[in-house]
């Protein structure tokens, strides 16, 4: 196949995944909205929670998406997580920019922080204030992460017009 043909595919899968992405955001905002507006319960910080996690989840599949477009791979060992996380914010010399920024790379560190929380808190419970800061701090760097996501798409597609 094509190089052209195949960096369309890579771009609808990637632009899939960043739809994914605002609609996990979307998601987010609306609860962030019902903390404000209502006396906290256990079921909205679940929520809540899930949502967070859900969102990290949704930032790594895009980050497979891209690794295994430019890089053939991604890895499977235990560091794998942060690895991949890492790789996000490299530019690539010759093969392609980096994805994120080191201030996008660290709200989503954050994100991956917890997500590995959410999923070993079964015994234990989320804290609300925690949940609630957390959901703060993402909402309020989604603008510069989606920024970054696409500049490096805007990136990808002058390296499609050289071609």
């Amino acid at each position: 196949m094509a190089f052209k043909k195949k960096l369309a595919l890579f771009l609808a899968e990637f632009d899939l995944q960043v739809e994914q992405i605002q609609k996990i955001y979307s998601t987010l905002e609306k609860k962030y909205a019902s903390f404000e507006s209502a006396d906290v319960s256990i079921e909205m910080v679940e929520s809540a929670g899930y949502w967070l996690h859900n969102l990290y989840c949704a930032f790594e599949d895009l980050f497979k998406v891209v690794a295994g477009f430019w890089e053939n791979g991604v890895g499977t060992d235990e560091s794998f997580h942060i690895h991949l996380l890492k790789r996000m914010q490299v530019r690539i010399e010759g093969i392609r920019p980096a994805l994120i920024s080191k201030e996008s790379y660290a709200g989503l560190n954050e994100i991956r922080g917890f997500r590995h929380v959410f999923r070993h808190a079964y015994s234990y419970g989320l804290d609300d204030q925690r949940v609630l800061h957390l959901l703060r701090n993402v909402l309020s760097t989604k603008c510069i992460i989606l920024g970054d996501i696409q500049q490096f798409k805007n990136k990808v597609k002058s390296i499609e017009l050289e071609e």
